[in-house]
């Protein structure tokens, strides 16, 4: 690893280290996925990485290669001490609307860690149920903090990788490019085709 970006790690792990002097050893890092999109599911992801964990190119999953977030997502979640996802989808979406939606599966996702963690850290939500477990909400955490980074790829990939199936059921809608987020190309689609039953309708009443 080059030293440029070995302290770039080391400034990306200054919130964590923090947490570790203190004697604090399991730090769960939280992000979501697919807050945005017209269609498709919300991600979650809660992640706890080893204190000595430095793997090269971990970063906001919005500055990475689709590429090299699977190689990432790959080698974090073997390094992970545990990992977990939640998922809700376009119909509760729907019924709960997108920011409760985030929430409940964020819950979802500290609930299926294997190790409880002492703190969690997540990127600018607040008004969480985080089950009694501390935590703290960073703006902008998936750039400045190396758990909800590496939550962030896993979140990002495990999302995208729905949406590429869901690509093989409706070609038609090229979600496998755009991951059904509002680009020019979708919107297209939904014109010519209509809505299909992955698109969230109360997102849908501008088109």
């Amino acid at each position: 690893m080059k030293e440029k970006e070995k302290e770039r790690l080391i400034n990306l792990k200054k919130i964590e280290a923090e947490f570790f002097d203190k004697g604090i050893k399991y730090i769960a890092g939280i992000d979501e996925a697919g807050r945005g999109p017209l269609a498709g599911p919300v991600v979650v992801a809660s992640v706890i990485m080893p204190e000595d964990s430095m793997i090269e190119g971990v970063n906001d999953s919005k500055k990475i290669s689709e590429n090299k977030r699977e190689k990432l997502y790959e080698i974090i979640i073997k390094e992970a001490i545990t990992y977990s996802v939640g998922i809700v989808y376009q119909e509760e979406i729907d019924d709960i609307n997108i920011l409760q939606a985030t929430k409940k599966a964020l819950t979802m996702a500290v609930e299926h860690l294997d190790v409880k963690p002492n703190v969690i850290l997540v990127d600018a939500l607040t008004g969480i149920d985080t089950l009694g477990i501390p935590f703290e909400s960073i703006i902008k955490g998936d750039a400045k903090c190396y758990s909800i980074a590496a939550a962030s790829i896993i979140a990002k990939v495990t999302r995208d990788r729905i949406m590429r199936e869901w690509d093989k059921v409706y070609p038609e809608y090229g979600f496998a490019s755009h991951k059904g987020y509002g680009t020019a190309k979708h919107i297209a689609a939904i014109k010519e085709y209509g809505p299909c039953p992955l698109h969230r309708k109360t997102f849908l009443k501008n088109w």
